[in-house]
């Protein structure tokens, strides 16, 4: 009679968690499509046309690396220039960003060289030369895989408030070649991007390093650009500071495109992987939550409450599935985002590797960004240097 009751219970608490996590996929997507389909503002607060100053950190040459790269001099912004960052003279990127340059003289940009190795941080290390030229009240850091659209500035400008502290977008997966650059784009797009637009419409914003616009003196006041190094990742070091002066992160609404070209399923594993430990290192008590945004044990636990039911429960499986997938459909054809015949697979893969990752997430320290070997734990030399 107790192992009955105690299985009837289970059932419940099954039943209960795949209606609950199902719910919350479908408002966070509602959110998301919203989000996509505001009408952009016209309050009086916001700063745009003043001078902008746009600083692009590269580092050897991605598949889209012109076309990203070129992006920044087709803006619709009026008063903005461009200071492009390379630590080395050798690097294979800067005969393509002086090319660039010498073919659009018309609009202001600079190329800096130099290895700076003041913090762990090698993406750090580079922007700091092109924040000491600046001098624009306006600062965008942007990463160099970021293809840029002509209402770039302006759309960051929509999402700045008299609260703001920072105005960010996640990328969006575009250009995939292959199903591991789909499976790319199912973790950046209806995944990532969607979770993150939801926690930004409730006062959560997150900072992403793709796309950071600053009020230069906010930033100043908090410690300078090196600032950034108290955390190993730029954006983690950013929502923090932000957060501690009483201010908020800021999400765009249409969030910028990032070109994936072909990818390898190491590649994509260990990029996502790099993440992961990056968000546990810097923000647990989130991090502890992402087991459950996925659709898997959801699923499992809608067939497993059916089965106690006496409801089919492939049936059963099959209407989840399709409600979770449908609404990522929906939500990726809205948005203009990245959808095709693989995309369905791509989803299903990436919720079933969801927990692995997460695990992978508590296993080490160590990860590597372009070439560079690193560790978690190498914020704390940036904080007692």
């Amino acid at each position: 009679m107790q192992d009955a009751t105690a299985m009837e219970a289970l059932a419940l608490f099954a039943l209960i968690f795949a209606a609950v996590a199902t719910l919350l996929h479908l408002i966070s997507t509602a959110v998301s499509l919203w989000r996509l389909r505001k009408i952009p503002s016209t309050a009086a607060n916001l700063p745009a046309g003043e001078r902008v100053t746009i600083i692009r950190p590269v580092c050897g040459v991605d598949p889209f690396e012109r076309l990203t790269l070129c992006s920044t001099f087709k803006l619709d912004y009026r008063d903005y220039d461009i200071i492009f960052c390379s630590a080395s003279e050798q690097d294979p990127v800067v005969p393509l960003v002086r090319a660039l340059m010498a073919e659009h003289p018309h609009v202001r940009a600079q190329l800096l060289i130099g290895d700076d190795r003041s913090t762990p941080n090698p993406k750090l290390n580079n922007l700091m030369k092109g924040w000491r030229a600046a001098t624009a009240p306006w600062i965008v850091m942007a990463d160099s895989n970021v293809l840029m659209p002509k209402s770039y500035i302006d759309d960051l400008f929509q999402a700045w408030r008299p609260d703001t502290g920072l105005v960010c977008s996640p990328p969006i997966g575009s250009h995939p070649q292959g199903f591991w650059a789909e499976l790319e784009c199912a973790f950046l797009n209806t995944y990532q991007a969607r979770w993150q637009l939801s926690a930004d419409a409730v006062g959560f914003g997150f900072a992403q390093g793709k796309s950071m616009l600053w009020r230069r003196h906010d930033l100043e006041q908090a410690g300078g650009i090196r600032a950034l190094a108290l955390e190993i990742a730029e954006d983690a070091a950013a929502t923090k500071i932000v957060r501690g002066r009483g201010k908020v992160v800021r999400l765009v609404d249409r969030p910028f495109p990032q070109p994936i070209g072909r990818r390898s399923a190491r590649q994509v594993w260990d990029r996502q992987v790099r993440w992961a430990r990056l968000r546990r290192a810097t923000f647990v008590p989130y991090y502890l939550m992402e087991l459950l945004t996925g659709s898997l044990f959801p699923i499992v636990a809608g067939v497993y409450a059916a089965a106690d039911l006496g409801i089919d429960p492939f049936l059963t499986g099959g209407v989840l599935g399709a409600i979770w997938f449908g609404a990522e459909a929906v939500l990726a054809r809205a948005g203009g985002w990245h959808i095709s015949a693989w995309s369905p697979a791509a989803w299903l893969v990436r919720d079933l590797a969801l927990p692995v990752l997460w695990l992978q997430g508590f296993a080490g320290n160590r990860f590597t960004w372009r070439g560079t070997h690193m560790t978690v734990a190498d914020t704390s030399a940036v904080s007692q240097s």
